[in-house]
């Protein structure tokens, strides 16, 4: 889970999530990573028993998906909240449908003999590993000054520095990173960057507000093939995550379990039981716009209602 590490890649090779000749116009899903529990549920999704015709694009680092959807290569792709409010402020007509991250899985990992208690105790000494242009870095480098440590490049899934010097503290995944510095012997502590405030929205399916006007119907239904799609593969991961293993098999399965499984509390909360799985809020958008502003990347101030909507 590797995705926001933004370089000029294009997608890879489409690949097939399933046919039916009901649907015989083809819609395209883009995704910005790799095949990966991540999006377990939208290769479990039933397209094909709501009509449709979906082909899953499988993504890379930099697949630029947000402009894909703005430029109609693909009808629906996977966007990050931070990342559609600075799309829409600059003219980029993308909407958001389906959040499956309700609590970002972004996190600072330090060692625990460090005893650290709370995340500005990171700030006090070491390194810091940290991708320094992106939201989340640059408003805790506000919150918590970063003059007492050395700041480096995120190393991305690289935990060799990690494991060899005890004052290191690295940016990672709650559901990647972290759980391969465990199974690697690390007795490691993380911090979540939702702990902060800062809490966007993560893994969430867009389509352009032109796609949506003219297609209601196809949006709602996968919505609903989404939402069936995640509730399957949350209780029972097991025959999608062999699906996506061929896919990619550079991750093991025992890793696909381990991630399928760790991801669960973020995805699914008190709100979506209510609600439904991969809904929004009015509140949590206009909080994630006002922060996208006080760091001044926005001009154009969008309205919380153009930036999603709960199908």
């Amino acid at each position: 889970m590797n995705r926001r590490q933004f370089l000029p890649v294009l997608p890879t090779a489409f690949l097939a999530a399933c046919s039916s000749s009901s649907s015989p116009q083809k819609i395209r899903l883009a995704l910005n990573w790799k095949p990966e529990p991540e999006f377990g549920g939208f290769y479990a999704a039933p397209y094909s028993s709501h009509g449709l015709n979906v082909e899953i694009l499988p993504g890379g680092a930099g697949t630029p998906t947000v402009q894909m959807v703005g430029a109609g290569s693909a009808e629906f792709g996977i966007v990050e909240a931070d990342e559609l409010i600075v799309a829409r402020s600059r003219g980029n007509d993308v909407v958001a449908l389906f959040a499956v991250f309700q609590d970002n899985p972004l996190a600072l990992m330090a060692h625990a003999s460090r005893k650290a208690e709370a995340i500005g105790d990171l700030f006090k000494g070491g390194t810091l590993a940290i991708q320094k242009g992106l939201p989340f870095a640059r408003l805790l480098e506000k919150q918590y000054p970063f003059d007492k440590v050395k700041v480096v490049p995120s190393p991305g899934g690289d935990l060799s520095a990690f494991l060899h010097d005890p004052m290191f503290v690295q940016q990672v995944f709650l559901t990647s990173e972290y759980l391969t510095a465990k199974r690697q012997g690390a007795d490691a502590k993380v911090f979540p960057i939702s702990a902060t405030g800062f809490n966007p929205y993560s893994t969430v399916v867009a389509t352009s507000g032109d796609y949506l006007r003219k297609n209601p119907g196809v949006a709602k239904d996968m919505v609903a093939a989404f939402r069936e799609g995640w509730r399957a593969y949350l209780d029972n991961p097991k025959s999608v995550d062999e699906r996506m293993n061929q896919l990619n098999p550079s991750m093991s399965l025992d890793g696909f379990a381990a991630t399928a499984e760790a991801q669960k509390p973020l995805i699914e909360n008190e709100e979506t039981k209510r609600n439904g799985l991969g809904s929004m809020t009015r509140q949590r958008w206009l909080t994630l716009i006002a922060q996208i502003e006080g760091l001044g990347d926005i001009q154009r101030v969008p309205s919380p209602d153009d930036c999603f909507q709960n199908l």
